[in-house]
């Protein structure tokens, strides 16, 4: 039986609405790929809960989760992932890489352009179509 593991991801816009992506660290399963912030649930952990956690741990500041945005399910060979994608927003401090990893700030239409892990693409093409 594959593991299947369950991922929370934020989709955080600025003022501008150009969202906040991040790039997979060296040594990471998909390392150099981009993907919306975000991680694994633990166990008990609602993605809700999760994703505030993660947040928190990576980026710094304190963020509401909002509206879930889609939820996607993705076969790779050793693995199935479930993301669960959040419109989220920062609500006090400083959004700041705490884990060293890089981030950018791209414009709906411009995400087609960073190379995303499979399972994210499909809400990477809904949301440059939105643009």
């Amino acid at each position: 039986m594959p593991l299947v593991i369950e991922v929370a991801a934020a989709l955080i816009q600025d003022d501008a609405g150009r969202y906040l992506i991040t790039q997979r660290r060296r040594g990471s399963h998909l390392a150099g790929l981009w993907e919306f912030p975000g991680g694994k649930q633990e166990a008990g952990e609602s993605p809700r809960a999760c994703l505030r956690r993660e947040l928190v741990e990576e980026l710094a500041g304190n963020f509401s989760v909002g509206e879930k945005f889609d939820t996607i399910s993705w076969d790779y060979p050793d693995r199935t992932v479930i993301l669960h994608f959040f419109r989220c927003r920062l609500e006090s401090g400083t959004i700041e890489p705490l884990e060293s990893q890089t981030m950018a700030w791209v414009a709906p239409e411009r995400l087609g352009e960073f190379a995303f892990p499979p399972a994210d693409r499909e809400v990477v093409a809904r949301l440059a179509s939105r643009a």
